[in-house]
């Protein structure tokens, strides 16, 4: 694990050492706080662009997904 300096406002900080106060939370150190944030938004910011590059792949082959779609609906719905 690395270590490195960041600088954080005042409001953010006591925010933070609130969290470290509750006795109902597992951290127990400013460290181990601002580690799961950042871990949270990068899983947040992967998922994100994972959706959004699924989304672009969608509205490429539109068509031919829409076309796809209603042909195996009419092959369900053969008796």
């Amino acid at each position: 694990m690395k270590t490195i300096a960041i600088s954080i406002d005042d409001p953010t900080i006591a925010a933070v050492d609130s969290l470290i106060a509750e006795k109902t939370t597992a951290w127990r150190s400013r460290s181990a706080v601002i580690r799961d944030a950042v871990k949270a938004f990068v899983i947040e910011r992967q998922a994100r662009a994972r959706e959004e590059r699924e989304r672009e792949i969608i509205r490429k082959h539109r068509t031919r997904l829409r076309r796809q779609a209603a042909a195996l609906v009419r092959e369900q719905a053969k008796p």
